[in-house]
């Protein structure tokens, strides 16, 4: 039997380096993100079926449910910063921060709920990615923790409500991408984790399935 993993955020960093290790493995893929053109080149590279869109839009949400009837790994990679620089909270634009909180919070939700079906009927699994900006206050990350810490919340949470599933909030640390490279330049970026180590980690964390919870990969 073929195991089936729907990955947002797949275009590049960490979404893609955990696409390339679950080919790899064997696993049959239904990526998805906005940019379109570097997913369908990743698609084709992992022989994968390609869903570009935007993960707040419900019709999306929708289209990627219909795509997975049968699911094994949800993986919720797909993130927003935020404004940059960034800022402090007391001067954050609110109109950026609840899009930042519809990208990293809801739209998990949203993909989760619509995907339950399917993962159930498989006793699948979640991967939620989060950072150590959820429990860590430093400064400027205000925005961008306060939504990781909802969904780091909403993963205790629904461990304990689907206890058939397993559900890890995984915090990979700090990965040479071009999301950090965004927040802190891309000098200091250069020198952290390269992604394929994290997916590597991540794809031994599936097959290993311990028990729901925090994971840190730092």
């Amino acid at each position: 039997m073929t195991n089936t993993a729907l990955i947002t955020g797949a275009s590049r960093g960490l979404g893609l380096a955990l696409a390339r290790s679950l080919a790899s493995a064997g696993w049959n893929l239904v990526l998805t993100a906005r940019g379109a053109t570097d997913l369908r080149q990743a698609a084709a590279e992992l022989g994968a079926t390609a869903l570009p869109g935007d993960v707040t839009d419900p019709a999306h949400v929708e289209r990627l449910s219909l795509a997975v009837p049968e699911l094994d790994l949800l993986v919720n990679n797909a993130s927003d910063l935020g404004v940059t620089p960034l800022p402090p909270l007391a001067g954050y634009p609110l109109e950026a921060f609840k899009l930042a909180l519809e990208t990293n919070v809801t739209a998990p939700l949203a993909l989760i709920q619509a995907t339950l079906p399917a993962l159930r009927a498989r006793r699948g699994a979640i991967v939620n990615i989060t950072s150590d900006a959820a429990t860590g206050a430093y400064a400027g990350w205000g925005g961008y923790g306060a939504g990781k810490a909802a969904l780091e919340q909403l993963s205790n949470v629904l461990a304990v409500e689907e206890p058939d599933l397993a559900v890890w909030w995984v915090d990979p640390g700090e990965m040479n991408t071009r999301m950090l490279a965004d927040a802190v330049g891309a000098e200091e970026a250069a020198g952290a984790t390269d992604p394929a180590k994290v997916a590597a980690a991540l794809r031994d964390l599936v097959g290993s399935r311990p028990a729901s919870g925090r994971v840190s990969l730092q």
